[in-house]
């Protein structure tokens, strides 16, 4: 029998997924939104927080992006079914989940070890089979896997890295947001015969990048 506490879940979350149809134009992202339970991907004690559109803490200093700007990245990317993607920045793997229900595959780094190894079982044991999550390099992206038809980078940069837009193929989308370490803009670049093409969409807010071409790690 369902708890109230679980049906308090569920109508937050099917108030956040009627608010996302209001936001987002791509009916697509909002579904793959609404099949990714969110709650399986906060720690326990903000299970009662995981249908806010905000931002909330994972651990280790990272957060799991708001619902709203997970859609909009996605969404800016204009993902096919047939798409390779790459997320720089695994976090939770809330992000790389609902990538997940658009393209064939999904390639995520992340540098922090703990965190990587909870995001990689949790996606396991939801059945997130088109997901491959590794420890980041030396080298930004995994460019041993390139090339991607899609890059969702998630967390801020001083620019788009050149060593991203390299692991593009023809076509090629990349989302990142650039910037501050403490604000950014939210900018799309894609890879054309005349070469890259950037697009802007707004003000967001992101933990840095950390690496080359990107942010020093403090301290």
């Amino acid at each position: 029998m369902e708890s109230e506490a679980e049906r308090q879940l569920q109508f937050q979350r099917a108030r956040l997924i009627e608010s996302l149809r209001r936001e987002l134009r791509d009916e697509r992202v909002v579904d793959a939104i609404a099949a990714v339970p969110r709650q399986a991907f906060v720690p326990e004690h903000l299970r009662g927080q995981a249908y806010d559109d905000r931002a909330l803490p994972i651990g280790e200093g990272q957060t799991i992006s708001q619902p709203l700007m997970v859609g909009l990245m996605i969404q800016a990317l204009d993902v096919r079914p047939s798409d390779r993607a790459l997320e720089v920045g695994t976090g939770s793997g809330y992000a790389a989940a609902v990538l997940s229900r658009l393209v064939s595959e999904v390639v995520t780094v992340e540098r922090n070890e703990t965190l990587l190894n909870d995001a990689r079982a949790r996606l396991e044991g939801l059945g997130f089979t088109n997901v491959r999550a590794y420890v980041a390099g030396d080298v930004l992206g995994r460019p041993e896997d390139a090339p991607y038809d899609v890059i969702l980078v998630s967390a801020g940069a001083p620019h788009v890295p050149r060593l991203l837009l390299e692991q593009l193929g023809t076509d090629g989308r990349l989302v990142i947001p650039v910037g501050s370490p403490r604000a950014q803009e939210l900018v799309t670049a894609r890879n054309t015969a005349h070469g890259v093409e950037l697009r802007r969409h707004g003000p967001c807010a992101f933990v840095p990048l950390i690496g080359e071409e990107a942010w020093r790690e403090a301290g």
